[in-house]
């Protein structure tokens, strides 16, 4: 769902926002018994910083496994630390789990992280997956971060509704009007929207309307190649490019529940599972807050269709964690071990398959969920992109001028201040 400041990135994982306040209390953690000692009596300790909160104590049982396992490293979880602060003091944790995305890059790319492209779990890696690392942040020469786990999201549809009213899954957008009005007819609200929380506008409607419309990476592209001058004449814009996407934004706010306005993102998942409507525009991260509440739920996923050609189809994805070594540890060969430690297939596999994770390295298994299935051929095919609301840094808000589109406003207007936002960030970079 999505980092150290939830609520200044709309594009991250939704439960970090959620539970963003819980990691305040965690403070650091030494998961386990005492240390131990190796050979020759010497211990290394190393702290590993977790940015997810609802996955501390998943990440604190690995630990025990890994000291269960080896007597010459220690670990303590820091889940509460400034990175900021940390890497200015020149004292950032050993092992980072973070997701990858606008709070890591600047570390990537003023080289503040090591090379990892000789370790084997690098080489593990499917090919496919670096061009989304590449893509939020680079540095030449370096495999800076291995991708740990990466959310899919699509729309989350009612299996069991689609059947009652033999609805087929659509593949374009013409099919999904057809589908709309189907379930109009009957009474049903075919989406359940939460424009209530900004960020669910922005990850959800706002980012598949996009990607399934737009090349996410030739259009960012193109944008930074204009830097400053980027308006709505300019050879790549928000106002030019998005103009398609927003549109059909609009016309799928209005094919939801009445009362969207005033709903968050809890609501939203509360009604979904009692049945108050057939579509749901949200990660994985959803599919455990439905469960609660109907856990016997017959749900799958879909590529929103915003075009009338199927080959268009994509579904968003996120590299949701990713493992990286500061350049400045003094630990690094300890900090190696924990992460082979935790990149071994079993370990990897499993914490995929708990959290709804798809997996990352060539040999990785399929989406254990059910409800994943419908997105793994084209998760297996790299028929994905990156959120473009990810790719926008937190100091434009994008979810906020998403969200006044949901609401009713025209796009012209919002597209044209998301311009504008940009060419004077690219000002200060510059």
């Amino acid at each position: 769902m999505q980092s150290t400041t939830p609520a200044a990135q709309p594009g991250l994982s939704r439960r970090s926002f959620l539970f963003g306040a819980a990691a305040l209390g965690a403070g650091l953690s030494m998961a386990g018994c005492a240390p131990g000692q190796g050979s020759g009596g010497k211990t290394t300790t190393i702290t590993f910083y977790v940015s997810k909160p609802e996955v501390i104590g998943y990440f604190d049982g690995l630990i025990k496994q890994f000291h269960a396992s080896q007597d010459t490293v220690r670990v303590i979880r820091d889940s509460t630390s400034s990175m900021s602060a940390d890497f200015v003091r020149n004292q950032p944790p050993d092992l980072g789990c973070w997701n990858y995305n606008f709070s890591v890059a600047a570390f990537v790319r003023h080289g503040a992280l090591s090379d990892l492209s000789d370790m084997a779990e690098a080489k593990s890696i499917n090919p496919k997956l670096w061009p989304l690392l590449q893509q939020t942040a680079t540095y030449p020469g370096r495999t800076s971060a291995i991708p740990y786990s990466v959310m899919a999201a699509s729309v989350i549809y009612n299996k069991d509704m689609f059947a009652r009213y033999g609805l087929a899954v659509p593949t374009t957008w013409s099919q999904l009007q057809a589908v709309c009005r189907t379930l109009q007819g009957a009474g049903i609200s075919p989406f359940y929207n939460t424009l209530k929380d900004n960020w669910t506008v922005a990850q959800g409607m706002f980012d598949y309307s996009v990607g399934g419309m737009v090349d996410i990476p030739r259009f960012f592209s193109a944008l930074d190649a204009e830097g400053t001058s980027v308006r709505a004449g300019s050879a790549a814009s928000f106002h030019k490019d998005f103009q398609g996407p927003m549109q059909h934004m609009s016309q799928l706010a209005l094919l939801a529940n009445q009362d969207a306005a005033s709903r968050g993102y809890g609501d939203g998942n509360l009604a979904f599972a009692q049945g108050k409507a057939a579509m749901y525009l949200q990660g994985p991260w959803a599919l455990n807050e439905i469960a609660k509440t109907a856990p016997t739920m017959n749900l799958g996923t879909f590529p929103l269709p915003v075009t009338e050609d199927p080959a268009d189809l994509k579904v968003r994805v996120n590299v949701d964690l990713a493992l990286w070594i500061p350049e400045a540890s003094k630990k690094k060969a300890a900090a190696r071990q924990f992460l082979s430690f935790l990149m071994q297939p079993e370990v990897n596999d499993k914490y995929n398959a708990d959290n709804n994770g798809f997996g990352v390295r060539t040999d990785s298994p399929p989406a254990r969920n059910p409800a994943l299935a419908g997105m793994q051929k084209y998760y297996d095919g790299a028929a994905f992109y990156l959120g473009a609301s990810q790719l926008i840094p937190a100091s434009i808000p994008v979810a906020d001028y998403a969200q006044a589109i949901a609401l009713g406003s025209a796009p012209g207007p919002e597209l044209a201040t998301l311009d504008s936002d940009w060419s004077r960030l690219a000002l200060r970079n510059a």
